[in-house]
């Protein structure tokens, strides 16, 4: 039950190409349930590169972070509830502490740029690997970066040279779109209509303050998919933070990840240190 932890958080805060998902193939957030079809919508066309930098711009920035989220997961057809406090540095290190009931500590992971630590405090026992074993072992491309980038609605792993992105604006939602595929195509892709030949992500982004609604992935040739959204963002230090994140994953095992932030802190210095006691057991995890 505990060992699913890790897994959850690989597989699923970062979205890696071992893409997981709930049968819940439906995946709203708070943001993108406001109702525009009364509204006319008014999209001016923007390039690829425009919207690309009024992402970076809009990003959630902070030096240090502490964050405390109420999570419930289901992979396959088991369910969890638990609550988690993440601690970091941005771009060095993520320390997540699991909790269930009564705020009692049950495990812990310590993620840096290249390595990851687990501790079972209930099992004692304990996992240390780095990056590549993780991407071997899960038959994905897992860094720190895309796990620090998913789990505060920021953008990752998206293509710089901006000649391979293509624009485009969802007028009957009223969103901008960011895709590998060009409009047409991704149009027919989305409604089933063609298959996709290479590997797809599609940003949607909200037209007001360019945040990430949602961030999709699918893998070609593979019914592996991962699609992270975001909703209820809430205004910190003049940027907005989303406190609903929602995963979804489709992979040999499906899984969903609902979390809520309950407080999001920025740049306050945070411990970032996991003690293995030396009497607890090495987990050993074997290729899915």
């Amino acid at each position: 039950m505990i060992k699913n932890v890790l897994y959850i958080f690989l597989l699923v805060c970062v979205f890696i190409s071992c893409r997981h998902k709930k049968d819940i193939q439906k995946t709203k957030t708070d943001v993108a349930t406001e109702d525009t079809t009364s509204v006319k919508c008014k999209l001016d066309f923007k390039s690829a590169k425009t919207l690309s930098r009024h992402v970076k711009e809009n990003e959630f920035q902070f030096d240090w972070i502490m964050a405390k989220a109420n999570v419930e997961s289901l992979v396959d057809d088991k369910e969890e509830s638990f609550d988690i406090r993440v601690r970091g540095r941005k771009d060095s290190a993520l320390l997540v502490s699991i909790q269930y009931l009564l705020g009692v500590e049950v495990a812990k992971v310590l993620i840096t740029r290249d390595s990851v630590k687990f501790v079972n405090y209930v099992n004692k026992t304990y996992f240390k690997g780095d990056f590549n074993y993780i991407s071997e072992l899960l038959n994905a491309n897992v860094d720190f970066d895309l796990l620090q980038a998913v789990l505060f609605g920021n953008s990752a792993e998206f293509h710089d040279d901006e000649t391979k992105l293509k624009p485009a604006a969802d007028r009957q939602n009223c969103f901008y779109l960011l895709s590998t595929e060009r409009k047409r195509r991704l149009k027919k892709i989305q409604s089933g209509t063609t298959d996709i030949t290479n590997d797809l992500q599609t940003l949607t982004l909200n037209p007001d303050n360019y945040k990430i609604l949602k961030n999709e992935f699918v893998e070609a040739g593979s019914p592996r998919k991962f699609i992270a959204s975001y909703g209820k963002f809430m205004q910190k230090d003049s940027v907005y933070a989303p406190y609903h994140v929602n995963i979804d994953i489709v992979a040999q095992k499906n899984a969903h990840l609902k979390i809520e932030y309950v407080r999001i802190e920025k740049n306050t210095p945070q411990k970032l240190t996991l003690n293995i006691p030396s009497r607890y057991d090495t987990i050993q995890i074997q290729k899915k």
